[in-house]
């Protein structure tokens, strides 16, 4: 009868903070089929709690509790001085059994305020008993040696003292009571009638996991949690006793589980030999199979997320454990893991059942230490990416919320969150509204080994989100058709004021992907794009375009991957630098410049020649592309070619003469505190004035170098040193991407990626690193605030053929 369980997590609910003293004699009295008894001090816990616990104010509403609270109605007219015991049974007829034991006083109950009651007294073989009726309810009392007994079955209150002494083992265990709790309570799982679901798995729930429970409650608004100890001398029966004589370990298993798990079960032991014992022993039977191959291993768990399972092995020499799983082959690799098919996929069900269940772990992943099979592959790659980035639900503000009160080592660990919680607590119920339990965000039930008992600690708590600042979240990852050719970058949708991405694959496919990770349309290209994608509005009217160059043409798409009227222009000529699109006034009246070799050729937003452009052609190979800038009233367009750095009017025309040759690097150019700014290849700073004065500081940055800048902040890179302003970083030594600056919502970033680690640096305006970060990437990053929620994102390479978007919360 799943009533029971229900009755268990009710009766949770007393509370109170009057001292008790203790009776041993009142568990002498408790029936023999009591599955559940309640240790308290205050029957007031029983009318007040639920008003504070959104959770418990369920079960108070729940249908199958018409019949207990009907049952207990009795207890609003008792008034006990020192503490009570409420016992919960089942009788041969299924139906409810509730005694009630307190120590007797005159003031114990008084019915004279009581409309519609009636008491009696009945005789029967010599026993004389009281009968209670309040409206439909029925109670029968006893009163002896001063020990007070009611209950809703007659003959088991006739029958109240003259059973002999309780189990000795529940006696124990009602001893070890504090008398500081609100509320104990005491489970006997033994009794038939009881089969609390305290697991996901129904297999596990099948199997007797102890005899006795005792828990102290301590019951919150925002929190129930419960501290106890269980016992189990039968120890052919119990399956908790297949822990005996081994030392529970750290859990693992939550630093490599996503962050969006929904549950998880794990059980550890020091010593596998001991516990594979033990646990052959319980089942009657060895394993079938050579468990050899387990012997370094000290974890293993489930991981649970919708309908998806993971197994989870935590190895001491996974080396050793690598050797005997055997390579049968690589399915593919995922951010340079690889995923290796497994021929043995029922293995672990043949081993550990009944802890686990799970026979399809046809893939394997490993991970330093740790080993987890499954037969979904995108499961797998979650767990890649969520541990790569530090965002496993170890890390999670709720998980870490509720390890405050937990122990970082056990024999058996199980975490629900609130829908994995709401499965396990409506499977003990008959049918009915079921409970749910939304906000209870975080639940676990941990039993830690220790001697011939095991330590319980029970919880599930609410937790308040609250904003992290700078925590950083994997928001979507999209593989593609082939392996990207150019960096990913955000573009405007103006349909929603959010943006997208547009990247390219190596066979030319430039595609339109949208924040959410749909692939809104791929596109043939003829060769790579140069530099980035830029966005003009060519009609005026809010609507924007895709504008870039390839080797051999000029592309303006428009939002449907359409070539705008007039496009491409096609050249014989090679164009050799990114496309440069220039709006001097900020009127969308559109120039673009196109470089070849030596050459620079201007063209309208239509597609037509600009014949008012007088700029022919340079003495030397044109080496960066063509900025343009405005300082006051005036514009400027700059770009090297050679030695010499060319500085023009927006009608072609030389605006500043630069006397000086220099060997330039290819760092660009940059307008940085009102001057022209870029490096020499040795490394020395150069600027230059709207008078063509030039100047140079030695930065001491190496060979191999890059910077950035932006009106008023320089970024350099030098080898593994990082400058941002005046403030250094020291960074790994790595293979880094040029520094890039972001600035969004008010504050200034600055990136840079490892190519070599494949990790993503964030840094602030001063040096700073952002909360959580570097996170796994390939490729230089781009940033912006693609939602509009305030909360920045960036995109970067994921594998060869995908992209991330990251949110930093």
């Amino acid at each position: 009868m799943r009533t029971i369980w229900l009755l268990l997590t009710l009766i949770l609910v007393i509370s109170c903070s009057t001292d008790t003293t203790e009776h041993s004699n009142l568990i002498n009295l408790v029936p023999e089929n009591s599955a559940v008894i309640v240790k308290t001090t205050s029957i007031e816990g029983l009318k007040n709690v639920f008003k504070n616990n959104s959770l418990l104010l369920q079960f108070s509403d729940a249908k199958a509790m018409a019949t207990v609270n009907s049952k207990l109605r009795f207890l609003d007219y008792l008034k006990p001085s020192e503490e009570v015991l409420i016992t919960f049974g089942k009788l041969k007829t299924d139906s409810l059994q509730v005694a009630i034991i307190t120590k007797y006083h005159k003031a114990l109950f008084n019915f004279d305020s009581i409309p519609n009651h009636s008491v009696e007294t009945l005789t029967s073989n010599g026993n004389t008993v009281t009968k209670t009726t309040i409206d439909n309810s029925i109670i029968y009392s006893v009163i002896k040696d001063s020990i007070f007994f009611a209950s809703n079955d007659r003959a088991l209150t006739e029958a109240a003292f003259q059973r002999k002494k309780s189990d000795p083992e529940l006696k124990r265990l009602y001893q070890t009571t504090g008398n500081d709790n609100s509320v104990s309570i005491i489970v006997n799982t033994k009794t038939s009638s009881f089969k609390p679901h305290l697991f996901i798995d129904a297999k596990l729930n099948s199997h007797q996991l102890t005899n006795y429970m005792l828990l102290d409650a301590e019951l919150t608004q925002d929190q129930l949690k419960f501290d106890g100890i269980t016992t189990a001398k039968d120890s052919l029966k119990s399956l908790i006793n297949v822990f005996k004589n081994t030392v529970p370990q750290e859990n693992q298993l939550p630093k490599i589980s996503p962050s969006d798990v929904d549950g998880f079960l794990s059980f550890s032991f020091n010593n596998f030999e001991i516990f594979h014992k033990n646990l052959s022993t319980y089942r009657a039977q060895d394993s079938a199979v050579d468990a050899s191959i387990f012997e370094s291993v000290v974890e293993v768990g489930m991981l649970y997320r919708n309908k998806q399972q993971a197994l989870f092995l935590n190895s001491i020499d996974a080396p050793n454990m690598s050797n005997f799983l055997g390579v049968l082959n690589t399915t593919e690799t995922y951010r340079d893991i690889p995923i290796y098919g497994f021929d043995q996929p029922d293995l672990f069900y043949k081993v550990f059942s009944p802890f686990i269940s799970f026979d399809k772990a046809t893939n394997y992943i490993r991970m330093d230490d740790y080993f987890v099979f499954s037969d979904n592959i995108d499961l797998l790659k979650d767990v890649v990416s969520s541990y790569q980035n530090s965002t496993t639900l170890s890390n999670s503000a709720p998980f870490e919320d509720m390890m405050v009160n937990l122990s970082d080592e056990s024999s058996l660990f199980a975490y629900a969150n609130a829908n994995h919680l709401k499965t396990i607590l409506n499977s003990n119920f008959e049918k009915e509204d079921p409970i749910n339990p939304e906000g209870f965000n975080a639940s676990a039930l941990q039993f830690i080994y220790d001697t011939d008992f095991a330590h319980v600690h029970a919880l599930t708590q609410k937790h308040k989100k609250i904003s992290t600042a700078n925590a950083v979240y994997e928001d979507m990852s999209v593989t593609l058709d082939a392996d990207l050719l150019t960096n990913p970058q955000f573009v405007n949708n103006h349909t929603n004021n959010q943006m997208e991405v547009v990247v390219q694959d190596v066979n030319n496919n430039l595609y339109l992907i949208s924040k959410d990770g749909k692939v809104q349309w791929k596109k043939q290209l003829k060769s790579k794009i140069l530099g980035r994608v830029e966005q003009m509005d060519l009609f005026k009217n809010g609507r924007l375009q895709l504008a870039f160059a390839t080797q051999n043409a000029v592309h303006v798409l428009d939002r449907n991957g359409k070539d705008a009227d007039g496009f491409p222009l096609k050249f014989k000529d090679q164009i050799t630098q990114p496309l440069s699109v220039f709006d001097y006034d900020k009127n969308r009246d559109y120039r673009l410049m196109v470089t070849q070799g030596k050459s620079v050729l201007m063209y309208d937003k239509h597609g037509k020649k600009v014949t008012g452009f007088t700029y022919k052609k340079a003495e030397q190979t044109i080496n960066t592309q063509p900025q343009h800038f405005r300082i006051g009233r005036k514009d400027y367009i700059v770009f090297v070619q050679g030695t010499e750095l060319e500085i023009l009017s927006r009608v072609g025309k030389t605006r500043v003469k630069i006397k000086n040759n220099i060997d330039f690097s290819d760092s660009g150019i940059y307008l940085y505190n009102n001057k022209f700014t870029t490096t020499t290849a040795k490394g020395d700073l150069i600027q230059i004035d709207q008078n063509g004065k030039l100047s140079s500081i030695n930065l001491n940055l190496g060979e191999k170098h890059a910077i950035t800048a932006t009106s008023k902040t320089l970024v350099t890179l030098s080898e593994n040193i990082l400058h941002i302003k005046t403030n250094k970083v020291e960074l790994d030594f790595g293979e880094y991407t040029s520094p890039k600056i972001f600035y969004i919502n008010d504050k200034i970033y600055v990136s840079v990626t490892d190519l070599q680690a494949k990790k993503v640096y964030l840094f602030d305006s001063l040096g700073e690193s952002i909360d959580n970060f570097p996170v796994y990437g390939n490729s230089a990053i781009d940033l912006d605030n693609i939602d509009k929620d305030k909360r920045p994102e960036f995109v970067t390479t994921g594998d060869k053929n995908s992209i991330i978007i990251y949110q930093i919360n």
